[in-house]
């Protein structure tokens, strides 16, 4: 590998690496990331590799493994370039047809394309596809081009040039004003200012200073962090880089979750190939900056995404937050002054040293700029990562991107920032997603986990799961969270199992003040979140629960029940057989009844009985009727096969 000694070094560099690509050669690039290696994406890439050999084509075909393209749920997602033609759900034994059809014969598998759901238009473009068109892909677009272990890939795509400009002709200062104006709010959920943390953190008298990623990427069905750390590490590590620059530290970190371990051999490689092309270490393009960079794994702890208790996790004790009487900007890592911002807010940094903070402006609302990354997940058709510019509504969010609410079901609520987020309503959807939008609203734009939920969800449970998750993720320094989420999750337990009364609401909102008052960190201030926006928005739903012992939704097991409707049932035993715990009781000819001493609610009964009897019947709050007389089960006699099966289909 060359060291690169100058900028001027770097960038022929660069030049001689494109000038050894042809961009209309064949390319083929498979999705690596974690979610598609998990569906079969090591096969995939292994599969093209054998094939490419056995026709004698690998001088005239390259094929990648990239990070994540976003479209996870329809992975392993293999794009061809030039043409851009986008494969989903490819599997090892669609790969020799590819090659032979696709790359050699230009022709086209239809079964591979994608087909919206919603209006069964076909894309063979990965442009074109619907989940991608409403887009901007500022952070996300080079995930599926380059291959996330080459540096060179990285360097061909522009990578570095924002680190050869920043040393080669601007000052430290000249770069914290870029960010600065900017205004480039941290992704990690707080939405602070970043230029200001950092001018903080420079304008410290203390002469040694940090710089920190935060990659505790700890949210349930969040993984946006994880997918720039294993698809696009370089630019995460040239945003640090000039972050330590621009406020005079000459160290950094990586905070990696623990259960990334892709993300981790990923970065540290990145690490070594830099340090290697004279990017990293000692006289630093021959500017005199020197800056080294460490990795360190966090311990599985939720609380450790929060800044003070990450930097103690890091010194190597209890990771436990710790009162801000002076800023963590001004004195955090071993009391000196540290600045942490999340991987996504440190991938912006060389897009704006790039293109300008006019640039940056240009892009969002007065007060959100540029793009935002999501993690779309829950009951909607397309899921996967987005990165939408600020300012777009949540309708075009889940309807244009995400392909709206599959099976029929009607919209109920989207959840927003994590598990101390808030619950958003459909009256609300052309709310604009911006930092002060959605804290209006009750929620919050957190890390970007974006949970849609349909008719079906009971909302009180939703605030019962993510109250219980906080509770069991306290790290107990302080009462108001370690005692006031513990009641709170007993008192939600006891709605949700019918077991709520006249009271608890009261209850529930006092202990969320004192929450939101006096806990140490942001976790105990935000953790009543669930709680009270689902209470502003769904306080039928709590009032059903608690004085009607009913369940709106049909999902609360306690408060509801199965029957069989005798007018419908056809005793064809499939409910019968498929019950786990035998509480069904029926047989040929004989109308079928649930024992409800015996059945759990499980719901199988529910899910199994064919759709064109729907005999099942789910209830909450209504009797159940009272067994039938054992004469009477016996139905009418069957009519012969063919007249039954004539019925069955006018049915």
């Amino acid at each position: 590998m060359p060291r690169l000694n100058t900028p001027e070094e770097l960038e022929c560099f660069r030049q001689k690496i494109l000038s050894g690509r042809d961009p209309d050669k064949p390319c083929i690039s498979i999705c690596a990331g974690a979610g598609c290696i998990a569906c079969g994406a090591n096969e995939v890439i292994e599969a093209f590799a054998l094939a490419i050999k056995d026709q004698g084509l690998s001088a005239k075909i390259d094929t990648r493994g990239t990070g994540c393209p976003g479209f996870c749920e329809q992975g392993p997602v293999v794009v061809i370039y030039p043409e851009k033609i986008c494969y989903l759900g490819v599997t090892a034994r669609d790969v020799p047809e590819i090659v032979s059809q696709t790359i050699l014969k230009k022709k086209i598998i239809e079964r591979l394309v994608f087909k919206d759901p919603a209006t069964g238009a076909v894309a063979v473009h990965e442009p074109d596809i619907s989940f991608y068109k409403a887009q901007e892909r500022t952070l996300l677009c080079n995930n599926i081009k380059i291959d996330s272990r080459s540096i060179d890939d990285y360097l061909a795509v522009g990578g570095y040039m924002a680190l050869a400009k920043a040393l080669g002709s601007m000052t430290d200062v000249q770069v914290l004003e870029e960010v600065k104006k900017s205004n480039l709010r941290g992704r990690g959920g707080a939405g602070f200012p970043a230029g200001r943390k950092w001018e903080g953190s420079r304008n410290a008298k203390e002469a040694i200073k940090y710089v920190i990623v935060n990659a505790d990427e700890g949210d349930p069905g969040a993984f946006m962090d994880r997918a720039l750390l294993e698809g696009n590490p370089h630019s995460i590590l040239e945003g640090l880089i000039l972050g330590g620059y621009a406020i005079a530290s000459h160290e950094g970190y990586f905070y990696v979750r623990q259960e990334y371990p892709l993300a981790v051999e990923n970065i540290k490689l990145a690490i070594e190939q830099a340090r290697d092309y004279g990017l990293l270490g000692k006289n630093i393009l021959g500017s005199g900056f020197d800056f080294e960079v460490i990795v360190h794994k966090g311990a599985g702890a939720f609380v450790c995404g929060e800044s003070t208790a990450l930097m103690t996790s890091l010194e190597g004790r209890a990771g436990e937050p710790r009162p801000k009487y002076i800023r963590s900007n001004l004195r955090g890592l071993w009391n000196r002054p540290s600045v942490l911002n999340n991987v996504e807010t440190w991938a912006n940094v060389p897009h704006i040293i790039n293109r300008g903070a006019e640039w940056f402006n240009g892009v969002g609302t007065d007060s959100s700029k540029g793009t935002k990354i999501f993690s779309l997940v829950g009951k909607i058709r397309n899921t996967g990562l987005v990165e939408v510019p600020m300012g777009m509504s949540l309708r075009d969010i889940i309807y244009e991107i995400g392909g709206g609410i599959p099976q029929g079901k009607k919209f109920k609520a989207v959840q927003t920032g994590g598990p101390s987020g808030g619950c958003i309503p459909e009256e609300l959807l052309d709310l604009q997603v911006g930092f002060d939008e959605l804290t209006k609203a009750g929620s919050m734009m957190g890390s970007g986990g974006m949970i849609v939920l349909d008719e079906d969800t009971c909302m009180v449970d939703v605030a019962r799961y993510f109250i219980n998750f906080l509770t069991d993720e306290s790290c107990g320094k302080c009462v108001p969270c370690r005692e006031g989420l513990r009641q709170m999750d007993k008192i939600l337990t006891n709605i949700v199992e019918g077991r709520g009364k006249d009271g608890d609401l009261e209850l529930l909102e006092e202990l969320s003040e004192t929450a939101v008052e006096a806990s140490l960190c942001a976790l105990g201030k935000s953790a009543p979140n669930p709680f009270l926006s689902t209470l502003r928005y769904f306080r039928d739903e709590y009032e059903a629960h608690i004085r009607d012992k009913r369940c709106p939704a049909l999902s609360c097991k306690e408060l509801i029940a199965f029957y069989i409707d005798p007018g419908k049932c056809r005793a064809c035993g499939i409910c019968l057989k498929k019950c786990p715990v035998t509480a069904i009781d029926g047989d040929k000819e004989k109308i079928h009844i649930i024992d409800q001493e015996k059945c759990t609610n499980c719901g199988t009964c529910f899910e199994v009985c064919p759709a064109k009897f729907t005999a099942v019947i789910k209830t909450s709050g209504a009797p159940v009727p009272a067994p039938i007389a054992q004469e009477k089960r016996m139905i009418i006699k069957k009519a012969p096969k063919k007249a039954q099966k004539k019925a069955d289909q006018n049915e």
